[in-house]
Parts: structure tokens; sequence; C-alpha cells
């Protein structure tokens, strides 16, 4: 089996190491590539630290990931050596069940296999981006536009599609008032999308220190979540939740108007509750959504070719694999604006 470079988390919360890890052999309907950039997901850190469930060690974690086609199978049509691809949360799903057969692969019954920290359907662990190279099915492969940043665009492949499906589903566009809650890797995505959209777009945070860069993205407003909690009830169409804190969820949906939904797409630690009236007297709607489906991916990069539209970065120069180390604990503190992404060519 063949091998490539990566940086290995060896067991739960250990220190990255450089190593060789194996790599999936070709096969007709596979696709070779060499990877350029891998984005550092706050789910990666979740993960390696086994904060959601028991973790398959040794992890190379990493489903950010842009690069270039070095080999392709022999029944391989989309794509030919040299194309600028991307890889994203999945690189398999069952095919069969009827999320699957609708292409909605994101919600595979049987369950999809994740890019890292998972299984193939033939018993092979999968391993992530923050590596040299991965083989990849042709399905589960996306075209990425050449003319937006390579660097920036890996962003795209996670936070990118994890808000715009969403947003696209609960139709935000013109005549719609959009509250982004939280202005971090997702959210900053979310404000992007939610403006070329045409939506009218706002920003909820706790903090006014991101305020210029939410004008900047294109918000008409920054507000601070417990003032627009007063200032501005039966006022949204949609609020989007990115964030992973806990919610006060009653008077977040006293802010929507009628027939308003609140969406989430972060992943607070513990359970949330609210009060049945608060959705019944304003027929309100809790929801939520993960990441995307194949096609919803790959429209959602066209749309970012088409509006020229990638990720604010932080270029992380993996020569030392300590660098990864501290871009966890500045991800989990917040400092990070507003994604980091590993310049593979170090690792």
């Amino acid at each position: 089996m063949p091998n490539t470079r990566s940086l290995i988390s060896k067991t739960p919360s250990a220190k990255f190491e450089k190593g060789d890890m194996p790599l999936r052999a070709m096969a007709p309907d596979r696709v070779a590539i060499s990877i350029k950039f891998s984005g550092i997901c706050h789910s990666d850190i979740h993960q390696v630290r086994d904060e959601w469930s028991e973790g398959i060690f040794p992890m190379v974690p990493g489903h950010e990931i842009v690069g270039e086609v070095t080999e392709v199978g022999s029944a391989v049509t989309k794509f030919k050596v040299g194309d600028r691809v991307g890889v994203g949360t999945f690189v398999d799903s069952c095919g069969t069940c009827y999320p699957c057969i609708a292409g909605r692969e994101n919600y595979c019954r049987t369950g999809n296999t994740q890019t890292y920290n998972g299984k193939h359907y033939d018993g092979e662990v999968a391993y992530g981006g923050y590596a040299k190279d991965i083989v990849v099915k042709e399905h589960f492969v996306l075209k990425v536009p050449t003319n937006i940043d390579f660097a920036a665009s890996a962003p795209l492949l996670c936070a990118g599609v994890t808000v715009y499906e969403p947003l696209k589903h609960w139709k935000a566009g013109p005549g719609m008032k959009v509250a982004i809650l939280g202005l971090g890797g997702l959210g900053h995505m979310a404000v992007k999308f939610a403006v070329a959209m045409g939506a009218e777009t706002y920003v909820l945070g706790h903090s006014p220190n991101k305020a210029q860069d939410a004008k900047d993205m294109g918000a008409l407003e920054y507000l601070i979540t417990v003032d627009a909690m007063e200032t501005h009830k039966d006022f949204f169409d949609i609020i989007l939740n990115t964030t992973s804190a806990d919610l006060d969820v009653d008077a977040l949906l006293a802010m929507l108007m009628v027939g308003g939904s609140l969406v989430n797409v972060g992943l607070p630690g513990t359970d949330q509750s609210y009060n049945p009236f608060s959705l019944v007297t304003g027929l309100k709607s809790i929801a939520g959504a993960n990441t995307g489906s194949i096609h919803g991916t790959q429209e959602m990069l066209d749309f970012c070719g088409e509006h020229n539209i990638v990720s604010i970065i932080e270029m992380v120069d993996a020569t030392d694999p300590a660098a990864i180390d501290a871009a966890y604990e500045r991800v989990v503190g917040s400092d990070v604006k507003y994604r980091f992404v590993i310049d593979a060519a170090t690792i």
C-alpha cells in the first residue's frame, strides 16, 4: 500500500508529529490528488481531543482540502491531470438510501464515510487532508474555480457549504432579513453568502470588536446580541446560528417574524431548551443543517467563482508540527480571523 507524508495525532490530545501514513490505492473510479492547502476546522480539534466520541488513532485530520489532480482511474470522466479540485467532509456514501438517491449524501442513512476518523466500506481507515496526498472516488471530488484564491478556497469545502446550503434552503435573498449569529469561521462565510444572495444581512455578536469587519463584508449592522434581543423583536426572517455557545433560545425566537426560522449549524456542547409557546404563537421553526451534498458543494463553489467569494485566512507553516498545536489553541480561544489554512508544501 502506498504512503503519504502526514501530520499525525497518535493518541487523543497528543502533540502533532510528522510521519508516513497509508494512502488509499488507485482504482478505476478514483482520483489521486496532490494536496496544496488544508483548512483547520474546529471539528478537527473536537475529534483529535476525543470530545465528541472515541476516535480512531493514529488520526490524520482535515476535511477542507484543495489540490491538483495527479492521476485518474480508467473510468474517471470528469477530471484530468492538473485540474484544481477540492474534497470536503465525506468521501463515500451508500448511494442507495433515499437521501443519497435524492442527492443528499451528507444525510446518508447507512452512514457516509467521513474524510477522516472513519472507515471506508471495505474496512480501511480514512485519513484526511493534513497530508501531501489523498485518493478519492470521482463522485466525491469537486471542481474549484480557477479565478479564486486557491489557499483561501480550502475552507469553502466545510465552512462554506455548511452555511451556504441552509441559506439557500431557507431562501435567503431579496426582501429577507437575515441575522448571522457569530462572526467566526462559519459566520464570516455566512455573511458573505447572505449579502451576495441579496438578503438584508445583520450580524449578532457578543463584542463590538468585529463590527467593522462585519460591515466590510457587507452587513448592514453589527448588533450586540443581548441588546438586540430587546430592540429587534419580531424582526428577522432567518437567524442562522453558527456558534457553539449555550443560547437563550426563547429570546432568539422572539426576534423572528411570523413564519421565521432559527437554523442551527453550530453545535453547543450541552442540550438547549425552549418554551413551545415561543413557536406556536408565531408559526416559528427551530431547524438545523449538516454540511452539504456533493451537488450543493459544487454549486456553492461555482457561486464563489461567480461572486469572487473566499474565506479570510491565516496561513500555517507546518515545517514544525508544533505550529498546528499552536493554531488549535488559538482556534479554541477564538483568536483567528477567520480560518487557519495549512500550507501542505511544508508538511
